[in-house]
């Protein structure tokens, strides 16, 4: 890596106990040096998107969560699929940063901790790409941890680190972030 590198995590699910959760910690915890990650901890606090509440009237926690996505380099997204769609806590929080100057050209990689959920892959996508967020393609990282054992969701972890699929998708991303830089 160039330089030290912030990436933000947004996971999708807020269960504590997540695959998509689990598999940011993975991310996190492989991280090559120079490269920290954060996963947010705040998309469960935010009151529903209300554009009557932006601006001077913008709640504490959202202008937490906007200072968090304008310091980061880039941001990693995980999210599991619900009833054909994107969960409601992560599309609320995308929503809270529409109007915000934290996003437009910031990039983003995918992280999918499923063997299923193309329905929620394309809603996320456009989603982002109408935020004017920059889709980092070749960083996309598909591991199925979804509806196996906690044992066997750490052996496939294991297995990805390994193998560096999880250090592969990390580099390409920074890559693509420091080229965008220079």
């Amino acid at each position: 890596m160039e330089k030290s590198l912030i990436l933000y995590a947004l996971c999708g699910s807020q269960r504590k106990a997540s695959t998509n959760r689990r598999l940011l910690e993975a991310l996190r915890d492989s991280a090559p040096a120079g490269v920290s990650i954060r996963v947010c901890e705040l998309i469960g606090e935010l009151p529903i998107f209300n554009p009557d509440r932006e601006g001077e009237s913008t709640p504490a926690v959202v202008e937490e969560f906007a200072a968090e996505i304008r310091s980061c380099d880039g941001i990693v997204v995980a999210c599991p699929e619900y009833a054909h769609g994107l969960p409601g806590g992560l599309k609320n929080a995308l929503d809270w940063l529409v109007s915000r100057d934290e996003v437009p050209f910031k990039p983003v990689m995918i992280a999918h901790a499923s063997h299923r959920g193309d329905f929620a892959l394309e809603q996320l996508t456009e989603v982002l790409k109408t935020m004017s967020l920059r889709l980092v393609d070749e960083a996309f990282l598909r591991i199925s941890l979804l509806g196996k054992s906690s044992e066997t969701q750490a052996d496939v972890i294991a297995e990805s680190v390994e193998s560096g699929r999880l250090l592969s998708a990390l580099v390409k991303f920074c890559a693509a972030i420091n080229r965008a830089r220079a």
